[in-house]
């Protein structure tokens, strides 16, 4: 299930749910996923709460702890628009390459710990997804550049 806490233009929660389906399958990952797209503040508060860093983030990722479930993902609106604007392409695809990314670790895979394993897996799946340039590929730029814009 998709939950987009405000209406962003180009972006369906239907057809995301359509690829949230797709990219579970892909990474085999059993049951339910909800994905919440929400403010870099609330990201930024999730961050702070689960995982001692007072930043926002784009995407976070919580394994269920309850039989049949996966887990949940929250991605920020914000920063995804930033990175879809400095990346060249559209919202939705980058919101996808992010929900992507947050099924990958509710699948287990750590790209900080595991030596370029889940890099691997998922330049695969972006490519069998039809998706652009890898999350992890890119982490750094996109995020200095929107700082950089932001002091304008």
């Amino acid at each position: 299930m998709i939950i987009l806490k405000k209406k962003l233009a180009g972006v369906s929660e239907q057809s995301l749910s359509l690829f949230l389906t797709r990219a579970r399958k892909a990474a085999g990952v059993r049951g339910q996923v909800q994905v919440l797209v929400t403010s870099s503040d609330e990201l930024r508060g999730l961050n702070r709460r689960f995982r001692r860093k007072d930043k926002a983030t784009d995407v976070l990722s919580f394994p269920a702890i309850v039989d049949g479930e996966a887990g949940d993902i929250a991605i920020s609106s914000d920063i995804a628009s930033e990175y879809a604007y400095e990346l060249g392409h559209s919202l939705d695809e980058e919101l996808r390459i992010l929900i992507l990314h947050g099924v990958l670790h509710l699948a287990g895979h750590d790209h900080e710990r595991d030596k370029g394993e889940m890099e691997a897996l998922e330049s695969e799946l972006r490519d069998k997804l039809k998706l652009p340039s890898s999350l992890i590929e890119r982490t750094t730029k996109p995020a200095k550049k929107a700082a950089k814009r932001k002091k304008r």
